[in-house]
């Protein structure tokens, strides 16, 4: 008798959408040696954005990069519902995004899902709402958040008792900002593969794969940026050309390989330094 095939792991086949408006701007810090409190982004006309952490708490970083990603798969696979809620284990969440399953990495989750629930983001013009426009607006990526200790536990987490220390593996409820389902409802969206995405060994690479698809949403071809402009979108905390070539570098290598990108190219023209993208295949 034959074996029937493994079953994929379903993320890989799955498209993500995710809220192109919020993609366009600066969320994740992506170094740790940033020093900064806030986030604060603006453009020529005087609008503003600003990520502004909670008090005793920081602005997400990469690991809470990845946690949003996968909430919004999560958010995809179950047809968007009207209510934003999603309901997922503590347990099979970290096996999703491949994180090691312990005390540690339950309690780096319970984390990351608060900051996204106590981080607000704040826009003056710069956030463009399908529903209400580029009207001022104050927001969290979401809006409530519950985690509640399983009584039963199943089988799959019995051989983690050993190495739990911090109580048993979890429930989570979680309800998705209005602000971003109006945009996602009135299909104002990017779409990324789950599988390239996670493919990326980066954080820098991840976050430039999905700025790269604002610009395909956009019907473009090519992208040109300014260098300093792009680290501030990214956004990134280096700031010297020298030192953003040497970060973007290597993401820029990955993007190519995987087809994201055709060509990428940094080029000074008098004292400026710009970045050029020639866009490829959207990855399937």
């Amino acid at each position: 008798m034959v074996a029937p095939a493994p079953a994929r792991r379903r993320s890989v086949q799955r498209a993500i959408r995710l809220d192109r408006s919020l993609e366009a701007l600066p969320f994740f810090r992506l170094s740790d040696s940033a020093e900064e409190d806030v986030i604060d982004f603006g453009d020529d006309e005087g609008h503003r954005w600003r990520v502004i952490p909670s008090p005793d708490d920081r602005v997400p970083g990469t690991f809470d990069q990845d946690v949003y990603v996968e909430l919004m798969r999560r958010f995809t696979e179950s047809g968007e519902p009207d209510d934003g809620a999603i309901t997922f284990t503590l347990h099979a969440f970290l096996r999703a995004i491949g994180r090691r399953v312990d005390g540690r990495s339950y309690e780096q989750l319970r984390g990351a899902l608060n900051r996204l629930e106590h981080t607000t983001l704040e826009s003056q013009g710069m956030y463009d709402s399908r529903k209400s426009g580029r009207a001022d607006v104050r927001f969290s990526v979401l809006s409530s958040v519950a985690v509640e200790r399983r009584r039963l536990i199943s089988r799959e987490q019995l051989q983690l008792f050993d190495t739990i220390k911090l109580g048993e593996p979890g429930v989570a409820r979680v309800v998705l900002s209005a602000v971003v389902r109006d945009n996602l409802a009135a299909n104002h969206v990017v779409t990324i593969s789950a599988g390239t995405y996670w493919s990326l060994a980066s954080p820098v690479a991840r976050r430039l794969y999905r700025l790269v698809e604002v610009a395909r949403a956009e019907e473009r071809l090519t992208w040109r940026v300014m260098l300093e402009r792009l680290a501030e979108q990214l956004p990134l905390a280096q700031r010297y050309p020298s030192h953003l070539q040497r970060v973007l570098g290597p993401a820029h290598e990955m993007l190519i390989q995987s087809g994201i990108l055709r060509n990428a190219a940094f080029r000074q023209q008098q004292r400026r330094w710009l970045v050029d993208y020639v866009l490829g295949s959207r990855p399937s």
